[in-house]
């Protein structure tokens, strides 16, 4: 399999039902460091072009909430957490791969 062979999927294509499925993420940060605000600006942008206003963002620095943090297990930042649609989904860096992002999210399909 080559990344040549694979695109994202446009909206319609995306989501059977792109009004009813609403894809909810979780980005946890360090405060304001280079790569918090990296993986910040990478994945709104991925957001805004692959999944337009079907999902809804949190962005939690867990230094300001260390509780749900501790509850989510973290490991490593920064850190995204897909809870629906599907199976959750972890992803750790600064989301600069685009197509790891979206095969993260399941947004990704095969030629």
């Amino acid at each position: 399999m080559t990344e040549q062979n694979q695109s994202p999927l446009n909206a319609d294509d995306n989501l059977s039902d792109s009004e009813s499925q609403l894809f909810r993420l979780r980005l946890f940060v360090i405060g304001a460091s280079p790569n918090s605000i990296r993986a910040i600006t990478n994945l709104k942008n991925i957001c805004e072009q692959y999944i337009k206003a079907n999902y809804e963002l949190e962005i939690i620095d867990v230094y300001q909430q260390p509780l749900i943090a501790e509850a989510e297990q973290i490991v490593a930042l920064p850190l995204l957490v897909k809870k629906s649609p599907g199976a959750e989904r972890k992803l750790i860096g600064d989301m600069s791969n685009t197509t790891k992002v979206l095969k993260g999210l399941g947004i990704y399909s095969e030629s």
